[in-house]
């Protein structure tokens, strides 16, 4: 057999071994994809394949405390276009383009666009997306979504607040308690073959969508309506900047309503309420946009500070009386200023108050009287019930923004300056850390928190968390509490507050006159501050007028609208009058008979009203819903509320 030659075997060698190389590496390659590479490479097939869409979840509504909806999630549809399952681009563009009134050409692009899925349209009506799905046409695909709806448009808009596109929460209540009612997506897995197509029935459910809980809140429909109606009245007749109505139960910190104005449209909350920025929008630019909108949806009662006024006298009062640096029968000399630390401070009657007591001196809102108090007490006494009432901190109000007091450093308070915020200058608050500090001194001494939040419910009504807020004992003491609301008493009996006064109710309250700074622009906010019943307060109201124009005195402005509120809403809440043996017999207090309206017509329901008032709520043909009920007795000059349907 013949040898075969060196050169020939080395080459076999050389050959073997590469061979052997190539191998081995092709082996650890294989290994490396198999172990190390083989999920990452699984997913990226997968993804090629599998289409996920996404389940929307509803969110929860937000009730009023009587289970009234203030906000809900209607069904709408999602309008996509699969790129790779369109057979005819432009039927389908034209077809997309009328029915979803948008641009061609721009549906045309999206269409054509070499994308997995791509959106055409979100918030589709279902009457539309069903029309689209008639048309038969391949690669749209229609997928069940939500908006958000607000049956009541505007009222209480900066309190509801309102959510996004994308299901979050953006302002108000709807923001504070998006954990709970944005629930959670769900998905479902769509096969399909190497061009994209979808292959029938290949669908498989990953995740239900697990709808959001609802939210019932202390809100009262009602009592928020007739709070923005006198509201509304009243700056259209003052030609006043802004205003706002909160009415709270001082007991427990619910609050009932809260009306401002100018408010906003909750259904088209992008849309500008200022006449002549509505004029230059198009011309501002974004960041300009976005304050003006942002400066809409603000809510002033919790993210304002302003220089309270004569109001703040009641918590001066509740001080001065703790520490007994003053009894109700000392009296006072007002000659129309108290000079302090050389500097000459004016009441507000100029020719003064003569001799009065103090109790005389609170009916009066005299600001001498005030500042002695506030200079018997000291600074650092007087800032250690600043921090009792948390006027350096936050009430805890359940919606986001709020803002906290300013205040001087207790070691830059003067005799000037601590005179001043005796009768509520000096020092700025909000609206709510006002009535929050107001409550406490009237209610015995509770230090409440604020909140509309009262339950978290499941979508069948079940009670899931009935939710607490935290409350402070022992602010002032109970005894000193009682006082003061007798003294406050007498603001409505014989002092500046007369005009809120109502027969067979005992009130108390405080007036106010708060000048603006600069104070050489002499711009005013009128306000009012009171609560019923005196011994046991259940309502305490505040009303703010700001830049009122002409008389701008809280007692003229705010006291008269706040009873004609009362006047309404107490009935409504059940709290009856109750008369001396003179006032029963008033005309004003005598009685008729509820007669039965629902069902009638608005002009069958006057005649039938006997001449009694009607104040009619909502729109529509005829009376589905009637307060006071047919058989009552109410007073001859009541208002009967009626809803039109």
């Amino acid at each position: 057999m013949a040898r075969i030659p060196t050169g020939y075997r080395l080459r076999l060698v050389v050959t073997m071994l590469v061979c052997t190389v190539l191998i081995l590496a092709l082996i650890v390659r294989v290994g490396y994809i198999q172990l190390y590479r083989g999920e990452y490479l699984t997913d990226l097939a997968d993804n090629l394949h599998y289409r996920e869409r996404t389940l929307y979840a509803r969110r929860g509504d937000i009730l009023d405390r009587n289970n009234v909806v203030l906000s809900r999630s209607s069904s709408v549809c999602s309008i996509s276009v699969i790129h790779a399952q369109v057979e005819d681009t432009q039927a389908v563009a034209r077809l997309l383009s009328e029915k979803l009134e948008l641009n061609y050409d721009e549906v045309l692009a999206k269409v054509e666009k070499k994308v997995a899925l791509q959106n055409i349209k979100t918030r589709v009506d279902p009457e539309v997306a069903e029309e689209i799905r008639a048309a038969g046409l391949a690669g749209i695909q229609i997928d069940e979504n939500f908006k958000r709806y607000y049956p009541f448009g505007s009222l209480a808009s900066q309190t509801i607040g309102f959510a996004g596109s994308d299901s979050q929460g953006i302002i108000g209540l709807e923001v504070t308690y998006n954990p709970y009612l944005q629930g959670i997506n769900g998905s479902i897995l769509t096969l399909t073959n190497a061009k994209g197509i979808r292959l029938e029935g290949t669908e498989e459910l990953r995740a239900e969508a697990t709808a959001g809980n609802t939210l019932k809140t202390s809100l009262d429909i009602v009592i928020q309506q007739y709070a923005q109606q006198l509201l509304e009245r009243t700056i259209q007749q003052k030609n006043a900047k802004r205003g706002a109505i909160i009415v709270m139960n001082p007991d427990n910190g619910e609050i009932y309503a809260m009306a401002i104005a100018p408010d906003f449209d909750l259904n088209d909350p992008f849309t500008i309420n200022d006449e002549a920025l509505a004029a230059q929008w198009e011309s501002m630019d974004s960041t300009s946009q976005m304050n003006a909108l942002n400066q809409m949806w603000r809510n002033f009662c919790i993210n304002d500070t302003y220089e309270p006024g004569s109001t703040f006298k009641i918590i001066t009062a509740a001080a001065a009386l703790s520490e007994n640096v003053v009894q109700l029968e000392e009296t006072f000399s007002c000659g129309g200023a108290l000079t302090v630390a050389d500097r000459r401070i004016r009441c507000h009657k100029t020719g003064g108050h003569g001799m009065e007591t103090f109790v005389q001196g609170v009916q009066n809102s005299c600001n001498p009287v005030f500042m002695t108090l506030a200079l018997r007490l000291g600074a650092e006494t007087f800032y250690e019930y600043l921090q009792e009432f948390q006027f350096d901190k936050k009430t805890g109000i359940d919606i986001s923004g709020e803002a906290v007091g300013i205040m001087y450093d207790v070691a830059d308070v003067g005799p000037v300056e601590l005179a001043t915020m005796g009768f509520g200058q000096s020092i700025a608050i909000t609206p709510m850390q006002l009535m929050r500090a107001a409550a406490a001194a009237v209610n015995g001494g509770k230090l409440i928190t604020p909140h509309f939040g009262t339950q978290i419910l499941d979508h069948e009504g079940n009670v899931l968390t009935t939710l607490e807020f935290p409350v402070t004992e022992n602010v002032v003491d109970a005894e000193v509490s009682q006082t003061l609301r007798s003294v406050l008493e007498t603001v409505i009996t014989e002092g500046g507050g007369s005009k809120a006064a109502i027969t067979g109710y005992d009130i108390g309250g405080k007036t106010a006159t708060s000048q603006k700074l600069p104070r050489s622009a002499k711009k005013y906010i009128s306000s009012f501050l009171c609560f019923t019943p005196v011994e046991d307060a259940q309502i305490m109201t505040l009303m703010l007028i700001d830049e009122p124009e002409g008389i701008y005195y809280g007692g003229t402005v705010c006291a008269p609208v706040v009873k004609e509120l009362l006047e309404n809403i107490l009935p409504y809440l059940g709290i009856q009058p109750e008369y001396t043996a003179e006032e029963s017999q008033l005309p004003e207090v005598s009685q008729i008979e509820v007669p039965d309206l629902l069902g009638m017509s608005l002009s069958e329901a006057k005649r039938a009203a006997g001449g009694a008032a009607l104040d009619v709520l909502g729109t529509g043909e005829q009376v589905v819903e009637q307060f006071p009920s047919p058989g009552e007795m109410i007073n001859t000059d009541s208002k009967i509320i009626v809803y039109l349907d």
